[in-house]
């Protein structure tokens, strides 16, 4: 699952590497950018996405998607009672075809969400304490590009835009470092990141449901990720810090990355 993520490129890098604008609404702020060292998403940041319904541009948005009946400034409030929504962070690239809310958003509202990298934990085989020693992973990009990850969006009945990020089936690297399952369904995840040649035609308008599913499923392959262990501080307040991603040697690892 995809709940942490590191996004540090400021509007001019990113409207550069995607030959795009930054589009900001209402806001008037000249200087606006959106700069994670740990964007946590239970904390509903908002992130840039590049909108299939805004080609061209990246507006800002809520991590976590919402009904359109919702108001989006009730975001706390909607999450708080809808807790087997996961935070609206992740949806299941195999579900949302068949979804109540978003079968027919994947056609019309698919967003992509430029990252550094993001997080995920891993189970060693020691106890402490009598529970599972975990140990936190950060995942980048082997050449240092921004990762693409696929998403789908939404928009609230007060206008706030809202996205989640896709998963998928786990491909080898993901099941070794992110091995424990953490959902309903007892399998194991990762986020769906595109390829650079694929991401601006997961834009693109016309993709049947065949043309989605061969691009969620023929994304960004294992070679061309990193991934290192960091420290245990990601889970505290004051996460959001530069040296975050800075790499930690655990003598309870048992895995060689």
């Amino acid at each position: 699952m995809c709940y942490s993520t590191r996004a540090t490129r400021k509007v001019r890098e990113l409207e550069d590497y995607y030959e795009i604008e930054r589009l900001l609404g209402e806001q008037e702020e000249k200087e606006y950018e959106l700069i994670y060292n740990h964007a946590n998403g239970w904390a509903h940041p908002n992130m840039w996405i590049l909108p299939q319904q805004r080609k061209g541009h990246m507006i800002p948005a809520k991590w976590g998607i919402m009904p359109s009946t919702s108001e989006g400034a009730d975001y706390k409030e909607y999450f708080k009672k809808n807790r087997v929504a996961y935070g609206g962070l992740n949806l299941r690239s195999e579900d949302v075809f068949d979804h109540y809310m978003y079968s027919n958003n994947v056609f019309t509202k698919r967003c992509i969400i430029p990252v550094d990298g993001f997080f995920e934990p891993h189970t060693t085989p020691v106890k402490v304490k009598g529970k599972p020693f975990k140990v936190p992973f950060y995942f980048g990009r082997t050449e240092d590009k921004p990762m693409n990850m696929a998403g789908i969006y939404n928009v609230t009945k007060d206008k706030m835009v809202t996205f989640s990020i896709f998963t998928k089936k786990a491909t080898p690297l993901f099941e070794e470092i992110h091995n424990q399952p953490s959902n309903k369904h007892g399998d194991y995840r990762r986020p769906v990141v595109l390829e650079d040649s694929e991401a601006e035609y997961w834009l693109e308008d016309g993709h049947d449901k065949d043309d989605l599913i061969d691009i969620l499923d023929n994304d960004l392959p294992d070679y061309e990720f990193k991934t290192w262990p960091i420290s245990k501080d990601l889970h505290k307040a004051d996460s959001d810090r530069p040296d975050i991603i800075e790499k930690v040697e655990y003598e309870e690892l048992a895995i060689d990355f």
